[in-house]
Order: structure tokens, then C-alpha cells, then sequence
């Protein structure tokens, strides 16, 4: 059976030739005899692996010697209580801005544990650096820099002085560089441009780590964490492997970020013009806002949405649906996602709008 395009905001589709790598390793990995799920994370194997991901990661997005790396479980939901259970200690408030809905789960999270100033709250777009009401005495601005379910993008980092930057990037990390000095905090879910669901990478500036909220429990402490080298228990070893691979294949076959930026950016614009060359299909989002990975867009008529999905999955286009939460379609298209992919699904919408605008 054929492969599908698959558009789906995560867990998004993996490259090609990291699955098929990882099955070729799937039983024998590297002559020692065992698979990588059987290993032992502690032993040699593992720990090299470990290693290689961790050493190709830091070169891939020049992360500084003054910052540790993490791989963690939990999900990206579970930084939205780690955050401030680090980070509030000694000031007890923070800055959020809130964009879209993944904003707003951070928020309320951020709530339990201490004051939350709204430095700035949008829809469908985002807020300029001046409009951005920050506090002089906040721990830390926390912001998500894409929405998935909104498409919202912000085009570029808040400055926030001397306050440490957190960021939630599950969707739009290694999409392209990044400065990772203007960060304190980096934080992302695995399963849309790095591997499968079940890791969280988190960046974390060294003098951020230590002080904790009283109570914290040891698994939601960085310094656990920074101390044990992320094997403070045992750890999803199988997404961590895979990862690897994908920062293998960012650097070795795609030739780094600057490359898959060009890329990404290529294939956001491809679709948007599309969009907006027609009179069918409608993007909501403010241009300078758009998110080159997460692209809704509804049709003229609400009642063709079933067809579109319908036609669009028997021509191997696969998960448009938007989310419940704002309805129509969208198309993610993760660094995974060949430029192929969207010419295929750009395609098929003027097709499909010859047939039935």
C-alpha cells in the first residue's frame, strides 16, 4: 500500500527514511543483538545513542555550553506546571500572552502555582513587541510562538530584557534557526517536528535551574533531571532513539536549518497562494501572523466539507480536518511533510474547486 500525505497536527508523519532506517535496526541494532526498545537505558548501547542525539541536537540549533538539554515524558502539557514550579521561586508572578488555545491551557496552568499577568491577549494574530504590557518584576514571559489549531505565528521573539523567555515550541521547533540565548526556557513535544508522541525535549539556561516551589515533587524538578543526565527513571528510550535519527537526518540529508527553512518557507507559500488566489478557500489569520507549519483554511460552502475530506483521502490526502474548535480544514506541514505533499494537496484543491466553487 502507498504511503499517504499525511496532514495531521501530531502525531505528524516522520520522514521516510528514518522509518526506514529504524526498521532495517528494528531487531539488531548495530550487531547488538537486541532492539532498541530491549535495551537497557543505562547501558553502553543506549547511552550512546543518548549521546549522538543530544551532541547532534545542540549543533543543529547552536544551543550554548550554558544551557542543558532534557529528554523528558509528559508531554508539552506537563511544562505548563514545570514552568512555573521552577521558575516562580522568589517573585511568585509571571508574564503570559496568549494567543490561541495552547496559550491558554499554559495559563491555566500557570494559575495554580501564582499570579499570572496577561501581558497581551489576540486572536488570529499576534501582538506587535509595543503592545506587550509586561511586568518589571515578572519571573519569566512565557509565550507559544505558533498555535497549532489557530495557525497563528509569531514573526518574531519578544524582548524582555533581563526576564528569562520561555517559549512552547512543540510546533515549530527545528523548523528553522533560532537564537537560543534570547531563551530561557525552551520546551517541546516530540510528536510533530522532532519524533513520535511520548518525549519532551526541554532547553533550560543553566542559572534557571535549582529552586523549586515547596512541595514540587522530584520528578517535576529540572535539577533532577540536569543531575541524573535525564535517567532519573526510565526514560521513552524508543522515541528518544528515533528522534536521534530525525536530527541525523536534518543534518546529514536535508544539510541543517538553513535548508529546511527554505524549504518550509517555500511550501507554506505554495499553499497560502493557493488560498488566497481563489475565491473557494479563506485563511483567517492576519498575513503577517501565518504559521508555515499549521495552514487552516475553510470553504466558500461549510456544507462541501465532507466531500473535500472525502475526495481529499482518496487521493491519498490524509487528515484535513480542522480542529473542533474552529472547524474547516488544515493542512500541518511539519518538516516530514515533502514539498511533493503540498503540490499534491494544492493541486487537488483547484481541482476540487473547478468542480464545485
Amino acid at each position: 500500500m502507498a504511503r499517504v500525505f499525511n496532514f495531521s497536527a501530531g502525531p505528524a508523519m516522520l520522514p521516510q527514511v528514518v522509518i526506514e532506517r529504524a526498521r532495517e535496526e528494528m531487531l539488531d541494532w548495530q550487531g547488538s543483538g537486541m532492539s532498541v526498545m530491549e535495551m537497557s537505558h543505562r547501558g553502553k548501547e543506549f547511552m550512546s545513542i543518548a549521546a549522538k542525539a543530544e551532541a547532534d541536537l545542540r549543533e543543529l540549533m547552536g544551543i550554548p555550553s550554558n544551557y542543558k538539554v532534557l529528554f523528558l515524558q509528559g508531554g508539552a502539557s506537563s511544562q505548563f506546571a514545570m514552568v512555573p514550579m521552577n521558575l516562580l521561586p522568589g517573585k511568585g508572578r509571571a508574564d503570559y500572552i496568549n494567543t490561541g488555545s495552547w496559550s491558554k491551557k499554559a495559563i491555566a496552568e500557570a494559575k495554580r502555582y501564582g499570579q499570572v499577568n496577561l501581558a497581551a491577549e489576540t486572536s488570529m494574530t499576534c501582538p506587535a513587541q509595543d503592545a506587550l504590557q509586561l511586568s518589571a518584576d515578572a519571573a519569566y514571559v512565557h509565550y507559544t510562538p505558533n498555535e497549532t489549531i489557530q495557525g497563528v505565528e509569531f514573526p518574531y521573539v519578544p524582548e524582555t530584557g533581563d526576564i528569562p523567555l520561555v517559549a512552547d515550541m512543540s510546533s515549530t521547533i527545528l523548523s528553522r534557526p533560532i537564537d537560543v540565548s534570547r531563551f530561557g526556557v525552551i520546551y517541546a513535544g516530540a510528536q510533530k517536528n522532532i519524533g513520535p508522541a511520548g518525549l519532551t525535549v526541554v532547553i533550560v539556561r543553566e542559572d534557571l535551574i535549582g529552586e523549586c516551589l515547596e512541595g514540587t515533587p522530584s520528578m517535576f524538578q529540572y535539577k533532577t533531571h540536569v543531575d541524573a543526565d535525564s535517567m532519573y527513571n526510565t526514560p521513552p528510550t524508543y522515541a528518544w532513539y528515533l528522534s536521534g535519527l530525525v536530527f541525523d537526518w536534518l543534518k546529514n540529508d536535508i544539510g541543517g536549518l538553513d535548508k529546511m527553512a527554505e524549504i518550509n518557507e517555500r511550501k507554506a507559500k505554495k499553499l497560502y497562494d493557493a488560498v488566497d488566489g481563489s475565491g473557494f478557500y479563506a485563511n483567517p489569520v492576519e498575513p503577517s501572523c501565518r504559521s508555515w507549519m499549521n495552514v487552516p483554511f475553510t470553504l466558500a460552502n461549510a456544507d462541501l466539507d465532507a466531500t473535500f475530506l472525502e475526495e481529499a483521502g482518496k487521493q491519498r490526502l490524509t487528515t484535513l480536518k480542522g480542529h473542533r474548535s474552529v472547524g474547516g480544514m488544515r493542512a500541518s506541514i511539519y518538516n516530514a511533510m515533502p514539498e511533493e505533499g503540498v503540490d499534491a494537496l494544492v493541486a487537488f484543491m483547484a481541482d476540487f474547486e473547478k468542480r464545485h466553487g
